[in-house]
């Protein structure tokens, strides 16, 4: 079966450290440079996803930004 475009599928084992390695290719595609951190999103039921570089950007500008909120 071929994955449509876009989409992909990896794997990775868990050291006895609980580390794991993120494939090449995945590292390549997200642009993962030794050193970035990463946030992992989990979910009982759906599992564990790791949003792309920047996803939360716009939430913590908002979040930090020095503008006053009209509650004050």
């Amino acid at each position: 079966m071929k994955a449509p475009k876009g989409k992909f599928v990896w794997t990775a084992t868990v050291g006895e450290k609980g580390q794991i390695v993120i494939p090449k290719q995945a590292r390549d595609i997200f642009g993962i440079n030794p050193g970035d951190t990463i946030v992992l999103l989990g979910d009982i039921k759906r599992g564990i996803a790791i949003p792309p570089n920047g996803a939360f950007n716009h939430l913590l500008e908002q979040a930090f930004s020095d503008k006053e909120s009209d509650d004050e």
